[in-house]
């Protein structure tokens, strides 16, 4: 099990990075057989904290094949940070979601990313023992049985809470895809329950660097809502206020641990895998930095077809597969939504969907160090 950076190792990191001002980039990032989930309100809740649940952590690679081609999967009660305490505008979070948990891992949102060689077929099995509501697991594209779908609007079958079942999933179709839950899919997915499904095809040959990335826009009235405050959600007047790579908001998305950098070496090959597990469409764009769309949810995408940009959009539940050279001037580089309210928090800008190509020779510049302090970052 590795994280969500499967190419640079934790310690690399802490050994480059200086000592932690998003302030430096501000200028440039700038019917059926599902049942309702009941009212969760309540205008009575005290003040202070909603909930007393333990934080999630960031996501990581699960690696079957290295467990035998069998995993269990959880679900969570939890509290997510979108920008953690340390980080500057902190602590901005959410009191409740339903967090995945692979194994022995912590729970996570989104999820683990699942990775999966071409050929195998991976036993999973949800264990409903850890939270009071029924749930599923849908992957997509990838071969199953009829009733292995997760759909229960079709299959009329779900998990209920204390029972369990497993899910046999084929690696039939390469490719970078995702799952979820699909039982009050308008709700549980929102509550953070989605993740990466990856299958590598056979032969396949890893770049020098590697990233998967989710997008995510949420209302939190419904976190607030299910949490037991006084909040007021209807998913048909979804009005999403918090924007999120891998669950986390600038700056907490610069931090080397907790967020998203992609640190490259000059002349690095770059492979970055973007899902979007969210509602809206994302204008996905690299600063400085011309890529090639290669796989496009999980198909392989003709090098004739392929053409230098540095934008692209990924509407809900596609998958990109993003190539690059690190070629620039060695430097920090924004990554971001092109939609500008989505590099917000709460209003304030820059924030959410922000992150940064980093380059290893400018993290001992000042301008890291003072991105790394607004992170939250000590080095």
């Amino acid at each position: 099990m590795n994280s969500i950076d499967d190419t640079l190792g934790r310690r690399t990191v802490l050994s480059m990075a200086g000592a932690g001002a998003l302030g430096a980039l501000a200028g440039c990032v700038g019917g059926g057989t599902e049942g309702g989930d009941g009212g969760d309100g309540d205008e009575s809740a005290a003040d202070g904290p909603l909930t007393d649940y333990a934080y999630t952590a960031p996501p990581e690679v699960v690696d079957v094949a290295e467990q035998g081609y069998e995993s269990t999967l959880r679900t969570v009660a939890a509290r997510h940070q979108f920008v953690t305490d340390e980080a500057a505008g902190g602590p901005y979070e959410l009191p409740e979601v339903w967090a995945w948990q692979a194994d022995d891992l912590d729970p996570s949102v989104p999820g683990p990313v699942y990775r999966l060689p071409e050929g195998e077929t991976l036993e999973l099995t949800y264990d409903n023992g850890e939270h009071d509501r029924p749930h599923t697991v849908h992957v997509h594209a990838v071969g199953k049985t009829w009733k292995d779908d997760g759909a229960p609007v079709t299959t009329r079958e779900h998990v209920d809470a204390g029972e369990s079942h497993t899910y046999e999933l084929h690696g039939d179709t390469p490719g970078t895809h995702v799952y979820h839950c699909h039982y009050q899919t308008h709700n549980h997915l929102d509550m953070g329950m989605y993740g990466i499904f990856r299958v590598d095809p056979e032969g396949y040959e890893p770049a020098d660097r590697e990233y998967f990335f989710t997008l995510r826009e949420w209302d939190t009235d419904l976190h607030d809502q299910m949490a037991g405050g006084d909040a007021e959600y209807d998913p048909v007047d979804r009005s999403p206020n918090a924007y999120t790579i891998n669950g986390r908001s600038a700056p907490t998305t610069f931090h080397p641990e907790l967020g998203t950098p992609l640190i490259v070496e000059e002349g690095d090959t770059v492979r970055l895998h973007v899902t979007n597990n969210g509602y809206e469409m994302h204008p996905f764009h690299t600063h400085n930095h011309r890529f090639r769309v290669v796989e496009k949810d999980g198909s392989p995408v003709p090098e004739a077809a392929q053409y230098e940009e540095d934008v692209v959009q990924i509407g809900p539940a596609e998958r990109y597969t993003l190539e690059f050279e690190a070629g620039a001037e060695p430097g920090i580089y924004p990554v971001h939504c092109h939609k500008v309210h989505h590099v917000t928090n709460e209003g304030s800008y820059p924030g959410g969907m922000a992150t940064a190509i980093v380059y290893e020779g400018a993290m001992e510049t000042d301008e890291f160090a003072e991105i790394m302090d607004d992170a939250g970052f000590e080095g």
